[in-house]
């Protein structure tokens, strides 16, 4: 197949609506993994009985999570409003985790209005319990600017603790070679510069990440249909950090399943929601076609391949020819 690709479900609705036909979860329902390790809901991030319902007895270690942004890409809200709704799954998360836990947040600034939402978010954040620890910045490959202004090529990822949580400080190393010598030090009478010192020739990740390659349509990881996919390699160099092998990770906005896959990879048990059916759809044939297959995505694919060869109103919606649908069916019957 080639770049046999669907468009963002957000923008395409009677696309998306019509692919509820296909979706196992309805709103309250809970996917079990046969394998017995991880959890998907249809569920509300703010629903603490929902939010109950998924952990049974079990407390998570570490919470990765990507809510909507609340920019002029996704759905806009009142600022107010949408600071609400935050503390909201704030609450459901803090209920969620044990008590010495990790919390990570990716959340957006429009640089164009003073840097909402993330100022009153991490306001909002002051007395819930969770301790501030780190800033990160990761670069894109690609950003969005005018002729007056900087480009705009950064994501914001928040990291916050609750009690004394499991992090360790030599688990991610970047591909980034050291370059730059640094300062000296005396060790055992000899002043030695960092590049001597250290036990790796590269860089250990700070807080400042230029070496993840954003998503994009050619790479194996890709899933069509998803916008602002978040790199598996973003959320190993989490889950690596912060949670040990059979910890519990959770993600409320699963999305395009990038925590759930990772967690997968690294041997976690992930209990992730999210609100659309569809989504939940695509995260549970993420995981499945990466346990047949092993491959993380759809790079030029999408993950209603079988469907659409076959549904010719999916092809109408789509505007696709039945004589390559044909060609499609062919080329999934020799996977």
């Amino acid at each position: 197949m080639k770049n046999f690709s669907i468009p963002r479900l957000d923008q395409s609705l009677p696309l998306h609506d019509y692919l509820l036909k296909y979706c196992r979860l309805s709103h309250g329902e809970i996917w079990l993994d046969p394998q017995g390790k991880h959890k998907i809901g249809c569920l509300d991030a703010t629903d603490k009985n929902g939010i109950k319902s998924l952990m049974g007895e079990s407390k998570a270690i570490l919470a990765i999570q990507d809510p909507p942004y609340n920019l002029i890409a996704f759905e806009q809200r009142q600022l107010d409003e949408y600071i609400d709704w935050c503390k909201q799954w704030i609450s459901t998360t803090n209920f969620a985790l044990a008590n010495d836990a990790s919390l990570y947040i990716w959340l957006g600034a429009d640089q164009n209005l003073d840097f909402q939402p993330l100022p009153d978010f991490i306001i909002a954040l002051r007395g819930t319990g969770f301790k501030s620890r780190s800033y990160i910045t990761m670069r894109n490959q690609r950003g969005y600017g005018t002729q007056k202004n900087w480009m705009a090529v950064r994501q914001e990822l928040l990291y916050y603790t609750k009690g004394n949580p499991v992090f360790d400080v030599n688990a991610e190393y970047t591909d980034i070679p050291k370059i730059l010598r640094g300062y000296y030090k005396e060790v055992n009478g000899q002043f030695t510069e960092n590049l001597a010192r250290s036990k790796s020739d590269n860089i250990r990740a700070g807080n400042v990440w230029v070496d993840i390659q954003q998503v994009f349509y050619r790479m194996e990881e890709n899933v069509n249909g998803c916008y602002a996919q978040k790199p598996l390699k973003s959320c190993e160099r989490i889950i690596r950090a912060s949670s040990s092998r059979e910890d519990i990770i959770i993600d409320f906005f699963c999305h395009s399943g990038s925590t759930l896959i990772s967690s997968e990879m690294l041997g976690r048990n992930c209990y992730t929601i999210d609100i659309d059916p569809v989504y939940c759809e695509i995260a549970i044939r993420r995981l499945e076609r990466f346990r047949r297959t092993g491959k993380a995505g759809w790079q030029n694919g999408n993950p209603f391949e079988q469907e659409i060869a076959l549904d010719q109103r999916l092809q109408e919606l789509l505007g696709m020819q039945l004589e390559e649908s044909e060609n499609i069916q062919y080329s999934l019957s020799l996977e």
